[in-house]
């Protein structure tokens, strides 16, 4: 009876330590996606359905920010996950210099992005280190910001400043596979690559897998990189989603900020389930 009434109460003290996070997700998140649910669905206070989708589906800029989004995705993800597990392979064993390499690679993820823009706008500008050196040389220079080599710029910012922590996370997961296992593996004559491919990575399965869940998050947020690198109206090669959201926030066109925020939820949800249920068994 005692243990009944102790549980009942620790209950209610989870309940009450957790109120303040509900009600903070509930002003605002939940009911914000449900107003802008709601906007979209309505023209002027009269229900319209899905005509809203419908004109925004065929806009021009809408369809190039989510070509580019999408774009952006399956290029930096990749590319970070496969950089960070080689540097997270390279730093397991310990060396001199270890822990400054660490150090060097997660200084970006903390560096502030004003301070990250402005670090590549010393090298990228139109009067930076970059332009300057083809000048020395005869070269001709342009403004890369606003050229075809923005998109690999955004990819390449992506990875300076997020590869980093992907690495510190497969690091952890490294360091959870017990040494034991490599041993046995040399005894029953199985080679490194073989040990990697057969042993090692599907051990590290989960935290791959959360790694890149992490780094689905981050590249959503490089918008702030690319607004700041080139402005409101930056080269249509890094064109995203929240370039359209922006611009049509300073247009006060709440019924495409509604329908665009909403689809980009809708679309940011059945992205993660989708990982979700790809999410591997667990090893062993």
């Amino acid at each position: 009876m005692k243990e009944g009434k102790t549980l009942k109460k620790t209950e209610k003290t989870g309940l009450c330590l957790a109120l303040p996070a509900l009600l903070g997700l509930m002003i605002f998140y939940i009911i914000p996606i449900g107003i802008s649910g709601y906007n979209s669905l309505t023209f002027g206070g009269e229900f319209v359905g899905l005509e809203n989708y419908r004109l925004t589906f065929d806009n021009y800029m809408f369809r190039l920010a989510v070509k580019n989004t999408f774009l952006f995705l399956g290029v930096s993800i990749p590319l970070n996950l496969l950089f960070s597990l080689g540097a997270a392979l390279l730093l397991e064993r310990n060396f001199v210099g270890n822990r400054f390499f660490r150090m060097a690679f997660l200084y970006p993820y903390v560096v502030p992005v004003a301070a990250t823009v402005m670090t590549v706008k010393i090298f990228i500008s139109d009067t930076g280190v970059l332009n300057t050196f083809l000048e020395q040389k005869d070269l001709p220079t342009q403004d890369w910001t606003r050229s075809s080599w923005a998109f690999l710029i955004l990819v390449l910012l992506y990875l300076w400043k997020n590869m980093g922590y992907s690495m510190i996370l497969l690091l952890s997961g490294l360091a959870m596979i017990p040494p034991e296992y490599e041993q046995m593996g040399r005894l029953d004559g199985c080679g490194k690559w073989n040990f990697f491919f057969y042993i090692k990575l599907p051990l590290l399965r989960q935290m791959l897998f959360f790694t890149a869940l992490i780094a689905l998050l981050n590249a959503f947020k490089c918008f702030r990189e690319s607004f700041l690198i080139a402005g409101v109206h930056p080269h249509e090669s890094i064109y995203m989603i929240q370039h359209f959201i922006n611009n049509n926030i300073n247009n006060l066109n709440y019924v495409k900020i509604s329908t665009t925020a909403f689809t980009l939820f809708v679309l940011m949800f059945f992205l993660i389930a989708l990982v979700y249920t790809k999410k591997p068994d667990k090893a062993g």
